[in-house]
């Protein structure tokens, strides 16, 4: 695997693609109560800037609260080399089959010319699957914008419950979210022209998104949302394989636990809203959803 990559950083890349215009006033902290049991949804993003150093008072205190703190994934709690020995074989290309021979000519030069940009020998990449090569270019992209998942959100939340001792369940085990990117290449060529669309001017859109998040707007995180999942093909894929499916089958395993304790529950902002988000879902299985000010 080239060096330069962090196996981490694969987890949260694809996120920022979705997220990447996305906005939600200091950012939306929801309750969800039910059998007078208040539970808190956060919505997060997955990287940021120095500045987003140290959680709300707001945050903390909702998790102090609740009995049990719900992530996507708990990628603090896998070790460098056992996370490469998970990861690695949904990366790596099958026998017989390259980068080259995945795309067509036309998306292979435009790879190749992206990295050739940075100089960067697309070789290193022959074995890989086109979506590993799509999150190292979203990677690239965020990090010479300034911003790390060091401080995003959702290792902060992880962090501030390990500190405080509190138990963190995880929606999905990291096989999961590979096989959600392995299911992406389904549609290598399409993925990849969509990605290196969204870069052109990724610096100015991340930077406008992390400062809207910071400020809060949840209007901009619905109009973002249907620009983002337009109606190709592509488009409609991702918005089933990346949000629809995982929203309901988070939904599933939510119901029961929240109607019996507290729980903190951080996904990633775009989960949220619209008629198949969790807010909407939750609220029509009899739960009071409302905004915390």
């Amino acid at each position: 695997m080239p060096h330069f990559i962090r196996l981490t950083q694969f987890v949260c890349a694809l996120f920022l693609l979705l997220l990447s215009q996305v906005a939600i006033a200091q950012p939306a902290l929801w309750s969800v109560e039910k059998n007078g049991i208040t539970s808190y949804l956060f919505g997060t993003v997955h990287v940021g800037d120095s500045a987003m150093h140290g959680l709300d008072p707001r945050i903390k205190a909702a998790i102090k609260s609740s009995q049990t703190v719900v992530v996507e994934l708990n990628t603090e709690a896998i070790s460098p080399l056992e996370l490469q020995r998970k990861t690695l074989p949904f990366m790596q290309q099958k026998p017989g089959s390259t980068l080259k021979t995945s795309l067509s000519p036309v998306t292979y030069k435009q790879v190749k010319d992206y990295l050739s940009k940075r100089k960067i020998d697309i070789a290193l990449f022959e074995s890989y699957q086109p979506w590993s090569v799509m999150l190292t270019i979203l990677q690239l992209e965020y990090q010479q914008a300034g911003f790390s998942e060091d401080y995003g959100i959702d290792k902060q939340i992880i962090e501030y419950a390990t500190h405080i001792k509190k138990p963190i369940m995880e929606l999905e085990s990291l096989e999961q979210q590979l096989g959600l990117f392995s299911t992406l290449g389904a549609q290598n060529d399409a993925m990849i022209a969509d990605t290196l669309k969204q870069v052109e001017d990724f610096e100015q859109y991340f930077t406008q998104m992390i400062t809207a998040w910071k400020q809060g707007n949840y209007q901009k995180l619905n109009t973002f949302y249907k620009l983002s999942f337009d109606d190709s093909e592509y488009g409609q894929h991702a918005e089933q394989v990346m949000l629809i499916q995982r929203n309901n089958n988070w939904v599933a395993t939510l119901t029961p636990r929240l109607a019996k304790s507290a729980h903190f529950i951080a996904v990633g902002a775009l989960h949220l809203p619209q008629q198949h988000g969790l807010l909407t879902q939750l609220a029509a299985r009899g739960f009071t959803v409302q905004r915390v000010k």
